[in-house]
């Protein structure tokens, strides 16, 4: 898996300040109320999937690319909400960004008795201990929003080594995730480099 942001040489203020005290109004409810009926779909895929998996060893490339593109609408919405980005985030799975990358591949073949692992102890084995770790990194990750934030205000740039942080935070983030929904079997690291 391969994600990566490109980091921004200088953010606008006006920008961020809009983002701040208004961007729930236009960034955060027309992409959660989109995202909304777009998750009901993807539910209804994952539920297939997972009765494909188990039959066939293999994930629909349809749903693999449907689940990619969520994915990466995800990442452009955090990138905006974490000041990470400026600009607008595309709107929609369809959507895109270059200066937004996320890679992964669709396996030839899935491990059929980890997929039922995953699904009777996967909350035991991956969603407590990766939790628990990403629950107190994701502590420090809002100090270190907060602190880039003024940062931004005040200089016009997100200090390199705190916008570092919180991309490793998503990458961890997104490992765990692409654990849980079939398209690893490596079992994913508890650190988000690259």
């Amino acid at each position: 898996m391969k994600l990566s942001i490109n980091y921004q040489e200088s953010n606008s203020r006006g920008e961020l300040l809009l983002r701040s005290f208004l961007g729930w109004l236009y960034i955060v409810i027309p992409h959660t109320f989109l995202m909304c009926f777009a998750c009901i779909w993807l539910a209804i895929l994952n539920f297939i999937k997972f009765w494909i998996v188990i039959f066939t060893g293999h994930i629909p490339d349809s749903t693999y690319e449907f689940q990619k593109k969520m994915m990466h609408w995800q990442l452009r919405l955090n990138s905006s909400i974490f000041n990470l980005r400026d600009g607008y985030p595309a709107i929609g799975p369809g959507g895109s960004n270059s200066d937004i990358t996320l890679e992964f591949e669709n396996p030839e073949k899935v491990n059929r008795g980890l997929v039922i692992v995953r699904l009777l102890f996967g909350p035991i084995y991956i969603l407590i201990p990766h939790g628990f770790c990403l629950s107190f990194v994701g502590i420090a990750a809002s100090f270190v929003l907060f602190i880039a934030w003024w940062a931004i205000l005040f200089t016009g740039k997100y200090p390199e080594k705190m916008f570092n942080f919180i991309v490793k935070y998503l990458r961890w983030n997104m490992r765990v995730i692409l654990y849980m929904e079939y398209y690893t079997d490596e079992y994913p690291p508890f650190n988000g480099r690259e």
